[in-house]
């Protein structure tokens, strides 16, 4: 599944084809929708915003389009009409006089009216925007000590949407081995100094990745990495999908376990319990 940099990412480009033009024809695919396909046309699109991993499109109209890609959904932004080879289905298409925004897949979409969208279940029970750009260290770090996130482990808090909106299965293994923090660790039994650390760690990273389009490790290391030959999904991550491989801190073999329901990736190490990675 896209985690939030993903999702911004595609927001940016929708964005940039979409906002401030007139949409001269939407479609959509599933037919529940239809109903909106009179009141969306001839409306101009104000904007994009994300949510973690759902995706709001405004319009002037008042009406705002809701959408998760969910595991398989993806955007695709073409010349109008120029519709991409492909097997998927076509769930939602937005059609300027130029440009045509295109997602398939997805089935989690709907129309709200704009001023009603906070009302969506989704949208009411995640926490903030991981790549919010008001989002402080400090506030993550409240929240980390909150009563709601203290007391679980932390392998569970950084796959739940209502910590913060938009971290996910990467970010999790990333953040808390930059951080020097085990998973079974809970934030509860963490000092203040770590706290702090991993607080920033987790902003950091998320914005590293929005930035550098999946990337995590320092941008600096990343291109001595490229220069050596080594291709984009072998260079990316410090740990995540490297079970076996040598940390590229202390060379010890990357760890790859389970922890709810999803792989995780850890260097023993790096992060042992009560230490801190000074990556």
């Amino acid at each position: 599944m896209p985690e939030g940099p993903e999702i911004r990412r595609a927001a940016d480009k929708i964005e940039a084809v979409l906002k401030n033009k007139t949409v001269e024809k939407i479609e959509f695919g599933l037919p529940a929708l239809n109903p909106f396909v009179r009141p969306l046309q001839g409306s101009k699109v104000l904007s994009l915003e994300t949510r973690g991993k759902a995706l709001l499109t405004h319009f002037d109209s008042g009406l705002t389009i809701y959408s998760h890609n969910q595991l398989y959904g993806v955007w695709h932004v073409v010349k109008r009409d120029k519709l991409p080879k492909t097997n998927r289905q076509l769930r939602l298409a937005i059609h300027t006089d130029q440009h045509s925004a295109l997602l398939f897949s997805a089935s989690d979409i709907t129309v709200w009216e704009t001023q009603h969208i906070e009302e969506h279940h989704f949208l009411k029970r995640i926490g903030p925007d991981i790549l919010n750009p008001s989002l402080a260290w400090r506030t993550v770090a409240d929240r980390l000590q909150s009563k709601a996130f203290a007391g679980r482990a932390l392998s569970s808090v950084y796959l739940d949407q209502a910590f913060l909106a938009g971290l996910g299965n990467y970010l999790r293994s990333e953040i808390l081995f930059i951080a020097g923090i085990h998973p079974s660790c809970k934030s509860r039994d963490l000092s203040k100094g770590q706290i702090g650390k991993l607080a920033r760690t987790t902003l950091e990273v998320s914005q590293r990745s929005y930035s550098l389009a999946g990337v995590t490790i320092p941008e600096r290391q990343y291109k001595v990495l490229k220069k050596q030959g080594v291709t984009y999904g072998k260079a990316r991550f410090f740990v995540f999908g490297r079970a076996g491989k040598p940390c590229r801190v202390c060379q010890t073999k990357i760890q790859r376990s389970t922890a709810n329901s999803r792989r995780i990736y850890t260097c023993s190490t790096c992060q042992r319990i009560g230490a801190i990675n000074t990556t």
